[in-house]
């Protein structure tokens, strides 16, 4: 018996929209054939936008969207991706397959696409490998509504009002692909370039430092001590590897159970990461201004047979959605700190949450899930107290249920479950303290076989379906969440 108590009085923060971020990098199909066909495709399309991609996103609420990337973003030069398309030089993409990359989709289109989704955009700069200057006249270009060079060339090349651009990277992996730095290093660099990251014409930038991978708390310690004060967010970047290292990420749909509770394992350390990160923030900033900016995060395992290794292609199976489920409950949960979440990525790579080929499209298990959470947007995070059985599996254990629960403005409870443990449902009690709720509705994400997966062929195997296994009794939640899935709740309030 899983057993908590809710007290729907006591709010813990504001979930912030933002958690329930997405990252396009151009990186495999992701851009090119995921999000742009160009303007002569026959695909149905918005100014080279695939329409049937941007519906399912407006569906799913994206509030927030990264780009040019990831490791790109620091070999990324600006210029070359506006104006004129027969103009804009081709370059190759090193880090991602060694494609020529055209730079048809740059910033004219990325921040188009954006408002086309009904998402704000989070742009990366190069830190890599460009310049103060270069980043300088890039937010010039973007948000200066005066006269310039580089609002002048914006209004030549077809934007005569300056964007809103909330959410700037100075930055990305600069511990990395970044440019291989110390965290002495790399903060005096943020302090040089976020220098020139100016507020022009009325717009507010949310400015991002490179933060660590996974535990590298000393990078933490280093940045937040030295430029802790010029920041407003610090990246985390965290992957859950399936497999025994990152050379054998392990196969997105041939697994069995010691390989699914390995993955479970691996994604409930973002838990512990979260924790010891803060606790490190805290010292520097007790009053937490400065937000944990997870901007890269998800399952990453082997491409599919047969597919380029550089393209990260990868399948999406109730393993993932899983994956998504317990991740977005950690978020929720330590929302006093993390701000915003970006999971790696929207299309075609990695976690996607849509799969595309050619005119075809498809909704992964993780689309639903996030589909699901979206009652969680803005909302406020209340009081919880778990006390769940483990899950174990050979001579190492995991709690069985992951959890967190929202209100909104009406009052109205939500509350999402992960069930861990592929074989056994969870019976949930739970006391409804601080609020009365007349009805309890809900949705469940779960399939037969633990690696089930849409297709192409078969694009609604693994879909949301109305769960009736919940009812209210004299102030009482009485649950039975089915192995291996996701669930999430509505209480409707008095």
């Amino acid at each position: 018996m899983q057993k908590m108590i809710i007290n729907s009085d006591i709010v813990v923060g504001k979930i912030s929209k933002n958690i329930f971020g997405h990252f396009a990098e151009h990186l495999g199909r992701c851009i090119y054939e995921g999000i742009w066909v160009g303007r002569d495709s026959k695909i149905p399309n918005t100014n080279g936008i695939r329409n049937d991609v941007i519906e399912a996103l407006r569906k799913l609420q994206v509030p927030v969207l990264r780009w040019p990337g990831g490791c790109f973003a620091d070999e990324y030069h600006w210029k070359d991706g506006v104006g004129p398309y027969e103009k804009r030089p081709q370059m190759i993409n090193t880090h991602w397959g060694g494609v020529v990359e055209n730079n048809h989709f740059g910033t004219h289109e990325f921040l188009e696409f954006c408002e086309l989704i009904g998402a704000e955009p989070f742009i990366s700069g190069n830190v890599g490998s460009g310049t103060v200057r270069e980043m300088q006249e890039w937010i010039e270009y973007l948000t200066f509504d005066g006269e310039s060079p580089m609002a002048n060339w914006r209004r030549k090349n077809g934007r005569k009002e300056p964007w809103k651009i909330p959410f700037f990277g100075i930055g990305n992996e600069n511990w990395g692909c970044g440019g291989n730095m110390r965290p002495e290093f790399y903060a005096d660099q943020f302090l040089r370039y976020n220098t020139y990251v100016r507020n022009l014409s009325g717009n507010r930038i949310y400015r991002i430092a490179c933060g660590p991978s996974d535990h590298n708390y000393r990078w933490t310690e280093v940045l937040m001590k030295q430029a802790g004060y010029a920041m407003d967010g610090l990246s985390l970047h965290y992957y859950t590897i399936p497999g025994p290292h990152w050379g054998d990420k392990g196969s997105a749909t041939d697994f069995g159970e010691a390989e699914w509770f390995t993955t479970m394992r691996k994604t409930m350390y973002m838990e512990e990461l979260i924790t010891r990160h803060s606790t490190i923030m805290d010292v520097y900033d007790p009053k937490k201004r400065v937000g944990l900016i997870i901007d890269e995060w998800g399952i990453w395992s082997n491409v599919e047979p047969g597919t380029n290794p550089g393209f990260l292609y990868q399948q999406n199976t109730l393993r993932d959605a899983l994956v998504a489920g317990i991740n977005l409950n950690i978020f929720n949960n330590h929302c006093q700190r993390v701000k915003m979440a970006n999971i790696a990525q929207m299309v075609n790579v990695l976690q996607a949450v849509i799969h595309t080929n050619g005119e075809q499209m498809m909704l992964t298990p993780t689309y639903h899930v996030f589909e699901m959470y979206k009652v969680h947007q803005n909302a406020e995070l209340v009081h919880l107290h778990l006390e769940t059985t483990e899950y174990k599996h050979g001579n190492e254990s995991i709690p069985q249920i992951s959890v967190s629960a929202s209100k909104n403005e009406a009052g109205d409870l939500h509350i999402s479950i992960c069930n861990l443990n592929p074989n056994e449902s969870a019976k949930l009690c739970c006391d409804l303290r601080g609020g009365e709720y007349v009805r309890v509705q809900g949705r469940v994400l779960t399939a037969e076989t633990i690696n089930a997966h849409n297709t192409f062929e078969e694009p609604e195997r693994v879909i949301p379906q109305e769960f009736s296994n919940a009812r209210i009794e004299e102030e009482k939640l009485f649950a039975n969440i089915p192995a291996k899935s996701v669930v999430v709740l509505k209480l409707k309030a008095k």
